[in-house]
């Protein structure tokens, strides 16, 4: 859809929807004009002009016009090298990235939010390197990496016996994090530290060190076992936290599926 055609149907629209979609901006500098339509389930839209690419992880696009043309590899994103796709292996995220390019002229490309939360968009570079949750990262500009930077098992029962896992978001340009449910901000001074459910942890400056502590006391252990692990952040830096836990959605829901006879 051209600049024109989007005039034209968004004459049509209703006033009350036609309000709620943003123009295409870059006013945090991305390099790449984009938007971030609505709020419980919010969607990235990236409009590329001719030569301009943005990355993503396998199966994260939603929707894109016909001038976008894809190329998944192994090497996007920082895993080129067989260390890189080792370490991807080893982390439990997806060995390929999808590059999304336009070569034929302007384009708009698509990353609809999994589940209710943000989309938040962080910038990297030497000075500004960050960690993400496992499936936090949703897309970024072509030169921005991701790699497993964390990884320590917490018990069979939690995050379905995969571990705890965060990546590490470095390179140069600009990131898209998704955030279940609501963002609460942390700015934590020198030694500062915070006590966290690691469900809860979503995105946080590299300048933050993480550690898994437990907690002490065989009263814990009547609380199941997710209750004896904490993740110890201490700052200097900026914390992101995320309201809503996959493991506390698939719980809540459980009463509510099929069961097998």
């Amino acid at each position: 859809m051209d600049r024109a055609e989007w005039a034209v149907l968004k004459r049509c629209m209703p006033e009350s929807m036609n309000s709620a979609i943003p123009d295409f901006t870059d006013t945090d500098h991305a390099g790449v004009a984009h938007r971030i339509i609505g709020s419980t389930m919010p969607v990235l839209e990236v409009r590329l002009a001719s030569g301009q690419s943005v990355i993503s992880q396998g199966g994260e696009m939603s929707w894109m016009t016909p001038s976008i043309s894809m190329a998944t590899s192994a090497g996007a994103g920082g895993g080129g090298a067989l260390g890189g796709v080792f370490k991807r292996v080893v982390g439990g995220s997806t060995i390929f990235m999808t590059e999304f390019s336009a070569s034929t002229g302007e384009g708009t490309v698509a990353f609809a939010a999994k589940m209710p939360g943000h989309i938040k968009p962080i910038s990297v570079d030497s000075r500004h390197e960050w960690m993400v949750s496992r499936h936090g990262f949703l897309a970024a500009t072509p030169n921005v990496t991701l790699n497993p930077s964390f990884q320590q098992s917490l018990g069979a029962g939690i995050f379905s016996g995969n571990g705890f896992v965060m990546q590490r978001i470095a390179g140069s340009g600009t990131a898209w994090i998704e955030l279940t449910g609501e963002m609460v901000a942390y700015d934590l001074a020198a030694g500062e530290s915070l006590l966290v459910h690691p469900g809860h942890v979503g995105l946080f400056e590299a300048s933050v060190t993480l550690a898994i502590t437990r907690v002490k006391g065989i009263k814990n252990i009547f609380f199941g076992a997710d209750s004896l692990f904490l993740a110890q952040l201490t700052g200097p830096g900026k914390v992101y936290l995320q309201t809503l836990t996959l493991p506390a959605l698939a719980h809540a829901l459980t009463p509510y599926l099929p069961q097998a006879k």
